[in-house]
């Protein structure tokens, strides 16, 4: 076993062994800021003053400017609703690239906001489990999941006919762009995180 090996499996919490809904906590391999170091410019970056209490995010602010222009990329994909793709199929194009890219923690965040979206929690749960929507999952979802992991695997690989289909299907550009922009997105910010900390489950809920 190697040396990083050795270190990583001393840890003293616990990582989740499957995919999940759970609220789960994430610890950062590097150190991040303290609330007490953190300056207004240190704010401005986190865009919302309530992310101070995440790892994550304090861990980002150590570089203000870049987390405040991912952050504001983030919230213009998936918070600006006024057009476009329904928020649970952008956050289901999440959890779907999540779950491919092995993402436990941003998998079951994303999960948690397509439910919380209307979207299926069954459909969701074999989805976590399997890395596939369920046959009978509407054929929206079944496009969303499709494009999304056909961009996690091979970017290129999106073409005019995924387009094309998208659009017999029902969907307008407007809502083909906030997929593109939702999968890809996930594809990057899963890669920060996986390379930044590890999930694990929450302290009390050890045994």
């Amino acid at each position: 076993m190697s040396i990083i090996q050795q270190n990583a499996s001393s840890q003293d919490h616990r990582e989740p062994a499957l995919f999940t809904t759970a609220l789960l906590d994430w610890h950062p391999w590097l150190p991040p800021l303290e609330e007490s170091e953190l300056t207004e410019v240190h704010y401005e970056g986190l865009v919302d003053r309530a992310r101070a209490k995440s790892p994550y995010f304090m861990l980002l602010a150590r570089d203000p400017q870049v987390l405040g222009a991912r952050t504001r990329s983030d919230k213009d994909i998936f918070y600006n609703t006024a057009g476009g793709l329904p928020r649970r199929e952008r956050e289901l194009a999440a959890t779907a690239v999540s779950r491919f890219n092995g993402c436990i923690y941003c998998a079951s965040v994303h999960a948690r906001f397509s439910e919380r979206q209307g979207g299926s929690a069954e459909a969701l749960a074999v989805l976590l489990a399997t890395g596939s929507l369920p046959v009978d999952a509407t054929e929206t979802w079944l496009l969303v999941a499709e494009v999304a992991r056909q961009i996690s695997e091979t970017p290129m690989g999106f073409s005019y006919v995924h387009v094309r289909v998208l659009r017999q299907a029902g969907f307008n550009d407007a809502e083909i762009f906030d997929l593109i922009n939702a999968s890809s997105f996930f594809n990057w910010a899963n890669r920060l995180m996986l390379s930044l900390g590890y999930p694990t489950l929450p302290v009390e809920k050890q045994d």
